[in-house]
């Protein structure tokens, strides 16, 4: 009884720590870089429950769980060709930095649209939603303010892209944007007035140390020749308060004390008058330092914006010069399909033209082969129906005989005889008189049908008669 008790209280201990022990595997921690999401049947109306540090219970059977990683992701974004603006195509290259949300609610965005997929593809996936968002916030921006303005830029892009990136269960770490460059060239020539605007302001500071150190030097040349004259001028006054008293004193050298009052009263207009000129000079100097500085602001307020606009005319000038030359290029493209167009038009009519010839003269050749097979045909069943050549021959003579007589008869219907003149003398020997004679002459000249016929090579059948036939003269036979 005992011993049964043991195996009860053994077989209970056992189950409970294999109980506690599958408890324990289905108690997942969720560690700091990674989203625990549990699915599966997690509440009412939720599609999944996700934990962000903790832990969770995973229940057998009616629930699961994968981890979402945390791990940053870099993205090279190499925009080109985004409308600005202006309709201005800008190259934007940036670097995005994006990971998975870990705001509740934006977490199970990510659990619905993220999960189960690998880093690539999500990597992809945010690429995609950045590049529309930059052309979005690209094409409301000046040029000038995405090339000055890096920071409203940025700004843009992220706020743009955070809301669409919050759509999927992502968020924007960082956002780095590089150099900005644009087909056209107008943020360089921005760049160059820029530079021309610098150099200019450069130079006018330049200008002005000058002016106020040469303003300085002569302030302080003048002062050191008013200082020296003041000096000579007291000296000399001294000079001559003791001769006035050395004169005063001897009497008796009276004459010496006038000629030396005369020559301190020389001395003193001298004095006076290098005072005088040195202070013109200090004078001089003076002006032509301001003259100096008045040119230099001239040529700062006139010159250097001058300089300036003639830059960006000619900027705008090689601008509408390539506006030019490309409408002329699509012009001449346009004058060139035309062409192109006119000649396949042109080919495609001769080539038709000559179809027609060849049908023509195809459709000729047959009627004559018809028209000589028929006149074979004919001419056999001729044949056939006068027993022979010999038959068929008699026949077409017969046929043609009413126009053979007529071209004998022509032989002398066009002789013209105005007036014939006889002289009748009598009856010849043959008993015929001489008008008779010419008659009858005239008419053997009218070749006869047999003549005819064998002049075109046709022997006359002889039911129509023969020739008669020529005696020959009797030879003479000659002992």
């Amino acid at each position: 009884m005992g011993f049964e008790i043991l195996i009860l209280v053994g077989a209970v201990v056992v189950v409970f720590f294999t109980t506690l022990i599958a408890f324990a595997m289905r108690y997942k921690k969720c560690p700091s870089d990674r989203i625990l999401v549990v699915y599966g049947k997690v509440g009412a109306g939720k599609s999944a429950a996700c934990y962000h540090g903790g832990a969770a219970f995973i229940w057998p059977i009616i629930q699961d769980y994968q981890f979402l990683d945390l791990t940053p992701l870099p993205i090279e974004i190499r925009l080109e060709g985004a409308l600005s603006k202006q309709n201005i195509r800008v190259n934007t290259p940036s670097t995005f930095t994006v990971g998975i949300h870990t705001e509740p609610g934006i977490m199970e965005n990510a659990a619905e649209r993220l999960l189960g997929l690998s880093l690539q593809q999500i990597n992809e996936l945010a690429k995609d939603i950045i590049f529309g968002q930059m052309r979005v916030v690209i094409a409301t921006m000046d040029i000038e303010e995405i090339n000055a303005d890096r920071d409203k830029l940025i700004a843009n892009i992220s706020t743009g892209v955070e809301v669409e990136l919050k759509k999927v269960g992502l968020r924007l770490i960082n956002v780095n944007v590089q150099d900005i460059t644009d087909a056209s060239g107008y943020i360089d020539a921005l760049g160059q007035e820029a530079a021309s605007k610098a150099i200019a302001e450069a130079k006018v500071k330049v200008a002005q140390a000058d002016r106020d150190g040469e303003i300085g030097s002569a302030d302080a040349q003048r002062d050191k020749r008013i200082r020296v004259a003041q000096a000579n001028a007291i000296a000399t006054q001294g000079e001559n308060q003791a001769a006035v008293d050395i004169a005063n004193s001897d009497a008796q050298r009276r004459s010496q004390q006038a000629e030396a009052e005369r020559l301190a009263a020389a001395a003193e207009r001298v004095a006076q008058a290098k005072v005088f000129e040195e202070a013109y000079a200090a004078e001089q100097s003076a002006e032509t330092m301001r003259a100096e500085r008045d040119k230099a602001t001239q040529f700062a307020n006139i010159v250097v914006p001058a300089e300036i606009a003639k830059a960006r005319q000619i900027v705008e000038a090689d601008a509408e010069a390539e506006r030019v030359r490309r409408i002329q290029q699509g012009a001449a493209d346009a004058v060139r399909a035309s062409k192109q167009a006119e000649a396949d038009g042109i080919i495609f009519v001769k080539s038709a033209e000559a179809e027609g010839l060849k049908s023509r003269l195809l459709a000729e050749a047959e009627g004559a082969q018809a028209i000589l097979s028929g006149k074979a045909k004919g001419f056999n069943e001729l044949i056939q129906t006068c027993q022979g050549p010999t038959g068929a021959q008699q026949m077409l003579i017969t046929e043609l005989l009413p126009q053979l007589v007529r071209e004998q008869v022509q032989a002398i219907a066009n002789l013209k005889i105005d007036k014939i003149t006889v002289w009748d003398s009598g009856k010849g020997a043959d008993g015929k008189g001489s008008t008779s004679s010419f008659l009858s002459g005239l008419a053997t000249a009218v070749p006869p049908l047999h003549d005819l016929a064998k002049n075109v090579g046709v022997e006359m059948p002889e039911y129509l008669g023969r020739l008669k036939e020529e005696k020959s003269p009797a030879k003479t036979k000659v002992d």
